[in-house]
């Protein structure tokens, strides 16, 4: 899974016992643990663990799903996870003889050779622990995500070479770019499941196109090629593959394509395995669903998130800062959009007295390294969510070079008095503050324009005197400026203000 740690705001989790609920009554586990109990006292397997031929149609029945063209392939699956997620153990007798020519005395792989029973993972979940049964869901969710990212048994028997083995260089798969490729579209929707700040169930599922389009099309191409729009529908048809097969794992909830699309596509070009676009240069929202919608359960959220987690990724829980230092805040608020930034700032205000919480938000907002004047922004922002009762600390700080400005707006947006009126020189280093943040946020390059035009009609003379701040982001905030500001000449103002301050003194870190 391909996340940047900045890229993923945190999302927000159903309790444990509530996902402990879900993840039992998912068809997979449910049925894996169904089975797990019907093995008692033992049922025979053959050498890879796997029911014999005569127990298969005894497990379909015992799952209701007798009738169904694929309730044998359910129930095997059903019995691997059971196997796989440690709620049956298996006794496999040896009886090879090594002084026995190779293959003489071995056991055929449908032959009986042990048993299974129930094992200690079922008696864990019967205990009802949440976190055991989420960690046995997770088992069952690994082994289903592997066999999807496999070729069906349909087509390895295709394969079969005239010895009865499969040559897998023959085939157009390689499990483990499979599993990377499921693993990315699972990253992605679990992100836009968060960016629509709904804990993991989104109001409007995602399109497949959409989807699909996030895997292969750059961020900078605004009308895709002919040939990307082929990529896309080829993603399409791979995940919708996947997507029909996870529907019983509890992680999805997917609307599958309309396979009539691709019949008409290929009536109409070559087909989507030799390069026809399903997609039309525009889809009306009447048609959207035709070519499928996903969307991750509360369940698949929680999923996908502990598999980015063992992945070494970082992706945060709503709420997980409350109990952190002002520093982390900080440094986490600085990356996270508005809405889901002023919630986790609540919650972690709501944990301290507002002085209290005034004077570590002001200490953490000191330095001088790069991420100082984000962090300086961020308290800003904190701190105006606090009332009458922080005001002493802000009070504390009013003399302090890196805090007396934002000291100072704090106190007049509230309307306090005896506030004094700031020097040129604080003014001037809140302002190369100010757009320090602001450069390294780039949120809004239209938003940032108008904020450097309007400092600089705000104050005569801006360029000859900000040059001497003595901020460590003088001169590429004067550099930016030049870049950025409308007018050409203030640009070259700009631009000769930085050359200046870098011959003044040290560039920022």
């Amino acid at each position: 899974m391909a996340a940047d740690r900045l890229d993923l705001p945190p999302v927000r989790l159903l309790p444990e016992e509530e996902l402990a609920r879900l993840a039992v009554a998912v068809p997979l586990l449910d049925r894996a643990v169904r089975l797990a109990r019907w093995c008692a006292p033992h049922v025979t397997v053959d050498a890879m663990g796997e029911l014999t031929a005569e127990d298969v149609p005894r497990a379909v029945r015992e799952l209701g799903l007798e009738g169904e063209a694929d309730g044998p392939a359910e129930a095997t699956q059903a019995w691997g996870v059971a196997v796989d997620a440690g709620l049956v153990d298996l006794e496999i007798e040896d009886t090879a003889d090594e002084d026995a020519e190779p293959g003489a005395g071995s056991v055929a792989l449908d032959e009986p050779a042990g048993r299974a029973v129930p094992g200690e993972a079922l008696r864990r979940l019967e205990a009802g622990e949440p976190r055991e049964v989420l960690e046995l869901w997770l088992a069952a969710l690994d082994t289903a995500l592997a066999e999807a990212a496999t070729p069906d048994l349909e087509g390895l028997m295709e394969e079969l070479g005239p010895d009865g083995e499969i040559d897998l260089n023959t085939l157009d798969w390689d499990p483990e770019e499979e599993g990377e490729f499921l693993d990315g579209a699972l990253a992605n929707l679990y992100l836009f499941t968060v960016m629509e700040d709904s804990g993991g169930d989104t109001k409007d599922a995602v399109p497949l196109p959409v989807l699909a389009a996030s895997l292969v099309v750059p961020e900078d191409v605004e009308e895709p090629s002919d040939a990307l729009l082929e990529d896309v529908t080829e993603v399409m048809v791979r995940l919708d593959e996947h997507f029909r097969l996870l529907t019983t794992t509890g992680l999805l909830e997917y609307q599958p394509l309309d396979e009539a699309l691709i019949e008409e596509a290929e009536s109409e070009d070559a087909g989507p395995a030799e390069g026809a676009a399903v997609l039309p240069e525009e889809i009306g929202p009447e048609e959207v669903s035709r070519y499928g919608l996903v969307r991750l359960t509360p369940l698949g959220v929680y999923g996908v998130r502990s598999r980015m987690i063992d992945a070494g990724l970082h992706a945060p829980a709503a709420g997980e800062l409350a109990g952190e230092p002002a520093a982390a805040l900080l440094e986490a608020l600085f990356r996270y959009p508005d809405q889901i930034a002023r919630r986790e700032a609540d919650a972690w205000l709501g944990n301290r007295k507002p002085y209290d919480a005034a004077r570590e938000l002001l200490e953490a907002a000191r330095g001088e390294d790069r991420n100082a004047p984000g962090r300086r922004l961020v308290a800003q922002q904190t701190l105006s969510l606090l009332g009458d009762e922080a005001e002493p600390a802000l009070r504390e700080v009013l003399a302090d070079r890196q805090l007396g400005g934002l000291a100072r707006v704090w106190l007049t947006e509230r309307e306090a008095v005896d506030v004094p009126a700031p020097d040129e020189d604080m003014i001037f280093w809140l302002t190369v503050d100010t757009i320090a943040a602001q450069l390294d946020a780039d949120d809004d390059p239209e938003l940032l324009r108008e904020l450097v035009t309007d400092l600089v009609a705000r104050h005569d003379g801006f360029f000859s005197a900000a040059w001497r701040v003595d901020h460590p982001a003088t001169a590429d905030v004067l550099e930016a400026m030049g870049r950025i500001h409308p007018d050409k000449r203030l640009a070259k103002e700009a631009r000769k203000a930085a050359f200046k301050a870098r011959s003044a003194g040290p560039s920022a870190p």
